[in-house]
């Protein structure tokens, strides 16, 4: 199996503050991996440094090549995409428009007509409502346009940072629903989830993250049965 994403003793941060201390972590092809811990933990610090966000030490190879100096665009280009926290769409385009700037990495537009197509196939409603303007739309559909902005680039490996985060319980059902059709597809995932059961349900590995240090890794199935997954997250 091969390693996509392999992250080897990484510390970072923002200036003086250090949030990341010797972070290691890989990926492999095909493998849903999920990122777990509490606010703070450095879960979105760490993708940060996966987009681009160069880390005071440490190293992050992705399909064999480093990536400490790579301007985030090229990044995004090889094929590692992230859909950031808080969705950040293009509030004033419309939701065919936001797709099209994902597609922007595309050769022709014979392929992102293709990849559009998919994308509705994947989220209807987002082809029911591709003429409204994204701003207006929930903040559920806006997440799945989030995601399909995303998949317009083709990703090789699919960053999803907090994708349930402040939607209601239904909304959040639904846009599992859609996540788990789109990881039957094959495509690689690196999930950043606060929502442990969620978390752990949808990924085959995980990682917890405490005081920017990784605490526990594992299969998510044995994770499930973690005394320290039960106390510290899921109040049991």
């Amino acid at each position: 199996m091969m390693t996509m994403l392999n992250i080897s003793n990484v510390y970072a941060g923002y200036g003086a503050l250090q949030v990341l201390h010797g972070i290691d972590l890989k990926v492999n092809e095909g493998e849903v991996v999920a990122i777990l811990g509490s606010n703070g933990a450095g879960k979105s610090t760490l993708l940060r440094c996966l987009s681009g966000l160069r880390p005071f030490s440490g190293e992050i190879e992705f399909l064999g090549q480093s990536v400490r100096d790579i301007p985030p665009y090229v990044i995004a280009r090889n094929g590692l995409i992230q859909v950031p926290e808080a969705r950040r769409v293009f509030a004033g385009l419309t939701v065919r428009e936001n797709l099209l700037v994902g597609g922007t990495p595309l050769p022709n537009s014979a392929d992102r007509m293709k990849v559009l197509d998919e994308v509705f196939g994947l989220f209807p409603i987002l082809g029911a409502r591709h003429q409204q303007i994204a701003g207006s739309m929930s903040g559920g559909q806006q997440q799945m346009l989030a995601i399909g902005r995303a998949l317009m680039g083709r990703p090789k490996l699919l960053m999803l940072d907090e994708p349930s985060l402040g939607l209601a319980p239904l909304v959040i059902r639904e846009l599992y629903e859609a996540i788990r059709r789109l990881i039957d597809t094959g495509l690689t995932v690196l999930l950043v989830e606060q929502d442990i059961n969620l978390a752990l349900k949808a990924a085959e590995r995980a990682y917890v993250l405490e005081g920017g240090r990784v605490v526990l890794q594992g299969a998510a199935s044995e994770l499930c049965k973690s005394e320290h997954i039960k106390s510290h997250y899921l109040g049991i």
